[in-house]
Parts: C-alpha cells; structure tokens; sequence
C-alpha cells in the first residue's frame, strides 16, 4: 500500500491526463500479476469491481472512532484536523504523522482481505476492530489511501475510464479492446490480468454479471438534435426505473441501474423473463400501472427496497417492464449491432406477460419531434429519448447518441452534501437537506430543499444519516454523500452562498433516486447552462 499511495500522491499532484497516465501506466507494468487486478480495481477508488455487490458497511462514525483509538488523539483534535481538510483518509494521515510510532504497513493483498473482512463482519463491533487492526499497521500515507477507496473518494483525478487508457498503454494494447473487455466483464481488475496476458479476446459476457448501462444527454430544444443528427428514433421517457434482465431460459435476475440486483422486488417480471430464450439480456423500465392508468415513480417507490413485496402489494401496484433494447441473445452480444438491428431482434421476445416493447417513431425535424414530445407529455410520461437508428450500444457512456427532452427547465439530480433538523411534524428527524451538483472533483452546493419527501422517506433518510455522518453540526450532520435526489425549481440564479456560485429558486424534492449512483448526477456546467438559457 505504501508504493500504491506514493503513485496516488504523484498522480494527484498532476492536472494533465497523459502524464497521469504515464505515471499509471509505468506502475501497473511493473506489479507482480497477483497484485495487479488488485490495484487496478483499487485506482478506480472502489474496494471491489463494479460488477461486485458487496459493500464494505463503514460508515464516518466508524472511521472517526478507529481514527481516535489508534492515534490516541481526542475528539477535539480529530475535529481541529478535519474540517480544514475535509476529508477522512486525509485527516487520519494526519493524525498519524502527529502522533508518531513505529509502524509497517499492509500490502495490497492484505487491504483486500480488509475488505472482504469488514465486508462480510457479522456486527459493527467487529468491523470495528477489524479497521482498528488495519489502521494501526498502517503507516500515514497507506492509510490515507485505504480510508480514501473505504469511502470511494480518491480524489485525484482519476476516472475508471483513464484506468484503462494506463492499461492499455502499460501492455501495449488496443484501447477499444481494453475498454470492450472491461464492458464486458465488469471487473477491471480480471481485464488488466488479460491485457498483461494478451488474451482480452477471451473476455466473454457473462450471464447475471450486469452491463454498465447506455445514458443519455439531455438537450433543451429539438432544434439541438437536428444539429447532431438527421434522424432520431424517439421513445417516451417514462416516469420508473431502469433495469437490466439476464435470462438463462429457466431463470431470471434484474438490475438496477448502479448494477445492484433487485430480482426480489419485482418477482413477477423475474418469472416473465424465465420463460423466454436462454441468453438474453435485455435493457428496459419499469413503470407503476393500472391499465392504462400510469402512475409514476412515486408509486413504483413504495416496491423498492423490500425484502419480498406482499401479495396485496403487488396487486394494489402492478409493474410492467418496458423494453427497450437487447443487448445479448442466445449468449451473444448485440452491443456492436445498430439498434434498428437490436430492436427487430428485441421485438421477437414477445409475447412475454408483463413485458411489452416500447413504441418508437422516425422523426427528421423539428416540428415532429415538438409534436412527439406533446403526445408524451399528454400520455403521463417525462418527455422523449431520441435515440440514433445506426447507433452501438455504449455501456456507460453518455453521448449524443441518445438524447432526452425532458420539460422546461429539466430537474436536476443532486447529491445529498448536509442533513438539518426539521421543526414542527419533523421535529427529531432530519428533513432538510442541503444538496450539490459535480465540479469537477469536487461537490459544489447549490441549493437546500425540504418539500416533496414523504414522512417515511424522512424517517428512512434520518437513520440512513446518522449512519453516514461524517461531522455532528448540532443543528445536523455532514453526511457522505452517497443520497441522489431529484430536484423540481423555477429557476436558477447567482449566489454567493454556494460554492457553486449559483442557487436554484424554490427548489423541492421531486424523488428519491436510489437507483441511481453519485457519479451520474448533474454538473455545474448543467446549472450555468439553464441559468444562461433562462437569462
């Protein structure tokens, strides 16, 4: 972990891309092959791959308690040092270097069985001394970093996507084929062991190992895809969810959009699925419905996050899957086909109970695409993706291949940054939420919201905080932002109060997006472009 962290610090002192890349590549040359996959996936400022679901369940209060037995500092001390730095692996480097001993350190093989120990820990207790122990074998730039991938924030300007690149010029391979094999195994880490070896050709999809999943760039006049394209598929956006399903003919399991599985909220599309062709995997919504009656991602929420939904539950919400596009049949991938080929294949999957394939037009200009986005409206829908006939499938890309228009001054999604303690109903709960967009490498804030959440979601959220709670303000908490929320405003404007330099007028909370992971929300850039167009 040592040589990890001075790579780390040599990486972050760099703004230019091709000399972080240089600095990545030349390291990952020269690691043994059983620490390769172990670092590659760590650089990526993830614990384990992205097609893992296990999670490490170390919140800020655990951190900052290991942090104070093993330094021997105070509470006052650990606070001193940390609200400067805003960070906890910075902090507990901190604390180290001030409260010196002789120390080690562990090696790369060791901060993995960290995880996968803290991982599976049966009680907080004993992920607790777990940490302890590791911590204390740690000199400060080691911890540092372990801390850093615990919390998944690096912070040194290093995406997965320039993992590759480092990759692929550490062992002199094509790009494309570095980034296709990581696609399609969802483990950076396996991939860096075939790019050493020379065999990404062998990477292969893998059923029940979801795909990062095609996004799409939101516009604000059809006149911006005319000048992108000629010619655009559009579908209705719908108000649910996304999901990936995997289907082996006999069985079949559904993913979320941060590639968690959710089979068993949604048994019933689960049993639609086993029935059709082994091999598939196909990309879709799920959409609340009563007929033709849609009734909108408030509704489906009241399916989420239970262990097995209630018979009487399932009838008073019923979910239907949209499909939309098929991304693998008969074991095969589709991904390099263009979704007029994929859709001709996706529409010989019906028929399929609770499954139907989503309508799409042709549309070439302006006035038919005004027209398509009415009727989706009118229909109870958010608007339309526009979607290129030729396009590929582009895993985890958000390109002018796919394009939606949404209504007026869209929302916006934003990250949970501060948690406050309401007044009156809410009084003991924490309702008021204080919320940011991406710049950069850092979270910017740009506004506060308390309106829109239900009093379960409260309660849901106020334990979920005190859980995560990197700081205790008394009248709140600081929270690691890990809450995505959707947020409705009339308008945006310039503040001084925010480090964004912007706040959004009468903002309220339009839902909770669970399903939905930090990397994905808005920009800062998205907030000065709606307050520029507004203007």
């Amino acid at each position: 972990m040592d040589a990890f962290a001075s790579v780390a610090d040599e990486v972050a002192a760099t703004t230019k891309k091709l000399e972080k890349r240089s600095i990545l590549a030349a390291y990952l040359r020269d690691l043994p092959l059983e620490a390769l996959p172990i670092a590659a996936v760590f650089l990526t400022g993830r614990p384990f791959p992205l097609s893992s679901e296990k999670t490490v369940n170390v919140g800020g209060a655990l951190l900052r308690e290991a942090a104070l037995a093993v330094t021997g500092a105070t509470p006052e001390e650990y606070e001193a040092t940390y609200i400067p730095l805003g960070d906890g692996g910075d902090t507990i480097a901190a604390l180290l270097a001030s409260h010196p001993v002789p120390r080690s350190s562990l090696t790369l093989t060791q901060a993995l069985r960290l995880f996968h120990d803290l991982a599976e820990a049966p009680t907080p207790t004993d992920r607790a001394q777990a940490l302890r122990e590791a911590l204390a074998a740690c000199r400060p730039p080691a911890a540092k970093y372990l801390v850093k991938i615990i919390t998944g924030g690096m912070r040194i300007g290093v995406q997965e996507s320039l993992v590759e690149e480092a990759i692929a010029e550490a062992f002199g391979r094509d790009l494309e084929a570095v980034r296709r094999a990581n696609m399609l195994l969802g483990n950076v880490g396996r991939m860096a062991v075939l790019a050493h070896e020379d065999r990404l050709g062998q990477a292969r999809l893998t059923l029940f190992r979801p795909l990062k999943f095609m996004l799409a760039t939101a516009i604000d006049e059809p006149e911006d895809a005319l000048k992108i394209g000629p010619q655009w598929l559009a579908e209705d956006k719908f108000d649910g969810m996304r999901c990936q399903v995997h289907s082996d003919g006999k069985q079949a399991r559904l993913y979320s959009r941060t590639l968690d599985e959710i089979t068993h909220q949604f048994p019933e599309i689960a049993r639609a699925f086993s029935t059709c062709a082994a091999g598939t995997v196909c990309d879709g919504e799920l959409i609340a419905h009563t007929g033709q009656e849609l009734l909108g991602f408030a509704a489906l929420s009241k399916r989420l996050g239970r262990k097995e939904p209630s018979e009487e539950l399932m009838r008073e919400i019923p979910v239907l899957f949209v499909a939309f596009d098929l991304l693998a049949a008969d074991g095969q991938p589709l991904l390099q086909e263009t979704l007029s080929a994929r859709r001709d294949r996706l529409a010989q999957l019906l028929p399929l109970d609770r499954v139907r394939v989503s309508e799409g037009q042709t549309l070439t200009s302006a006035v038919d695409i005004t027209g398509a986005f009415e009727q989706a409206l009118a229909r109870g829908n958010e608007g339309l993706v526009l979607k290129d006939p030729s396009s590929t499938y582009q895993p985890g890309k958000r390109g002018q291949a796919w394009l939606k228009l949404k209504r007026p001054l869209a929302t916006l999604d934003v990250v949970v940054v501060a948690a406050e303690y309401g007044h009156g109903k809410p009084r003991g709960l924490l309702s008021d939420y204080t919320f940011a967009v991406r710049d950069g490498e850092r979270l910017a804030t740009v506004g506060k919201a308390y309106s829109g959440v239900t009093d379960r979601e409260i309660a849901f959220l106020t334990e979920h905080f005190r859980q995560t709670a990197v700081k205790d303000l008394g009248r709140g908490l600081l929270v690691k932002p890990t809450i995505v929320l959707e947020v409705a405003f009339n308008g945006v404007q310039r503040s001084s109060r925010h480090q964004s330099g912007f706040a959004l007028r009468f903002p309220r909370i339009k839902r909770l997006r669970l399903d939905k992971p930090v990397e994905e929300i808005d920009t800062r850039d998205r907030v000065q472009q709606l307050w520029e167009q507004q203007r």
